[in-house]
């Protein structure tokens, strides 16, 4: 099952752990189809690194198979209309010594499978079929209660503003078979606040936009994608459908657990119960086909899966957490705001870890997914920091001397969790002051140090790279009600449980 914090498209440096996938709140903006319009000139990249990415790219990678982080990885990047780098390193199968073959092996991209999703949900939106200000329940055959008379709309889906539990199931339930269109009706998650306010990632409200597509459209989801999005623009390979088979099964590289320093193969992921959210299988050039398609806005050689203005939605700003933070655009994740403006998307399962990131601006993009031993998760994680620090590098912010009401520090807890099972302390984040102007943070034992560079703003020190990208922490929120939130984590927020000594 997902992870709790592996759906998250961060940057952290560790993983939170976590139950499986399994404020003063910004209004919700209203937002038209279309955004500005983009910078006239692309945004500058160097030449001269930009010619030496995949050499550095070797490089790291190296180092993370020979330090038995990562088993396998693929990584392709496209810039100005193009595909300049599709490569793939270390074995799909260890035990038989095949190699990553870049253009054929299939990868799992676990949450980036949603990109796909909300592309369909869009193209539902263009046939005048949904309407994005609608009651969910308009095109459903079962009923989500509202909360406090406020339903759930469709923009809500896209921005993961229901204001829900994250998905509850008891234990060993995972594992038995039902289809996802049932279980979003047998495990509708509990209502907690009004939607279109605060951001809680949901696995179900992803799962749901691909329900939507198919009632509307009277299509089976994965037949859907398949005909009106895989195939149009060239992604041949690409599939929802669980068990893989025939040649995808064949050339599809294997997960691992990393048992006495050797990886031990796993068994195929099955995501069934929320397909539309994360079953996707994939290769490097399709992934590479769908960001052309996404960067040209809609159009990859002679065919369009979306209008220019259903792209712009899809990358536009909807809410935040908290002004001054990115927040989610509308599927896509903002990852910067400008110089230049990143979108992207991170997509973990049990086992594979993959990473997508735009810059339209630029007309730049990349993929990237690995397999291994839990260190892959930070490997993931460490390439793709280093790519953007090294094109779209950052200086760290000047630090903050002036005297200040400190912040209220001590156990916060991530508002993305299943409200009906008690909540594990071990995983919540304990802030604690370092002098005048420093930060703590641990997590699972594992700690990263911040300095305030404004008013309750803080900046990553552990692990900032030169170039960045250099992560954020602000505290806000309403009387009594303390929160914490990351430029890295724009899905999620946290809440203060317990004060600093209690």
């Amino acid at each position: 099952m997902l992870h709790l914090d592996q759906d998250r498209w961060c940057r952290w440096k560790w993983s939170l752990g976590g139950a499986a996938a399994a404020l003063l709140l910004t209004p919700v903006i209203p937002i038209a189809f279309a955004k500005p319009a983009t910078a006239t000139n692309p945004a500058s990249i160097d030449r001269v690194k930009l010619a030496g990415l995949p050499d550095f790219i070797d490089g790291i990678l190296a180092q993370q198979i020979a330090q038995r982080e990562v088993a396998g990885a693929v990584i392709t990047i496209v810039y100005r209309g193009k595909v300049i780098m599709t490569r793939g390193y270390g074995l799909a199968d260890v035990d038989k010594g095949i190699a990553v073959d870049g253009q054929h092996t299939l990868f799992r991209p676990g949450s980036v499978s949603k990109l796909f999703t909300w592309a369909a949900l869009m193209q539902q939106v263009e046939a005048g079929k949904v309407d994005l200000d609608a009651d969910v329940n308009r095109y459903l055959d079962y009923e989500i209660p509202p909360f406090q008379g406020q339903p759930i709309r469709v923009r809500d889906l896209f921005t993961h503003a229901l204001g829900m539990s994250d998905l509850s199931y008891a234990e060993g339930e995972w594992e038995k078979e039902e289809t996802y269109q049932s279980f979003l009706k047998t495990h509708i998650p509990q209502r907690l606040w009004a939607p279109g306010g605060e951001i809680s990632y949901s696995n179900y409200g992803a799962s749901l936009a691909g329900y939507i597509v198919e009632r509307v459209s009277g299509e089976a989801f994965p037949d859907y994608v398949e005909r009106h999005i895989f195939q149009p623009i060239g992604m041949a390979t690409t599939t929802f459908r669980e068990p893989l088979t025939g040649d995808r099964a064949a050339h599809m590289a294997l997960g691992y657990a990393l048992v006495d320093g050797r990886f031990k193969p796993k068994p195929y992921e099955r995501y069934d119960k929320i397909m539309p959210a994360g079953s996707a299988a994939s290769t490097a050039p399709d992934m590479a086909r769908f960001m052309l398609a996404m960067l040209g806005y809609g159009v990859l050689g002679d065919a369009r899966i979306l209008k220019p203005e259903s792209v712009r939605f899809l990358e536009s700003d909807s809410i935040a957490n908290v002004p001054g933070l990115p927040g989610m655009a509308h599927g896509f994740m903002v990852a910067r705001q400008a110089g230049p403006r990143l979108v992207g998307h991170g997509g973990n399962t049990m086992d594979f870890h993959s990473y997508l990131l735009l810059a339209p601006e630029a007309d730049f993009g990349f993929f990237v997914s690995m397999t291994g031993g839990p260190g892959s998760y930070g490997a993931r994680t460490e390439l793709s920091d280093a790519i953007i620090g090294r094109l779209f590098p950052q200086s760290p912010a000047v630090r903050w001397t002036q005297a200040g009401v400190k912040p209220p520090v001590g156990a916060y807890r991530v508002n993305r969790r299943d409200y009906a099972k008690s909540a594990d302390p071990a995983g919540d984040l304990k802030l604690s002051l370092q002098g005048a102007h420093g930060l703590l943070v641990e997590a699972q034992g594992r700690k990263s140090h911040w300095e305030q560079i404004g008013p309750a703003l803080y900046e990553q020190v552990t692990g900032a790279r030169s170039g960045g990208p250099y992560d954020r922490l602000l505290f806000y929120g309403a009387p009594g009600d303390p929160r914490i939130s990351f430029a890295s984590q724009p899905h999620v927020t946290y809440h203060l449980v317990a004060t600093a000594g209690k």
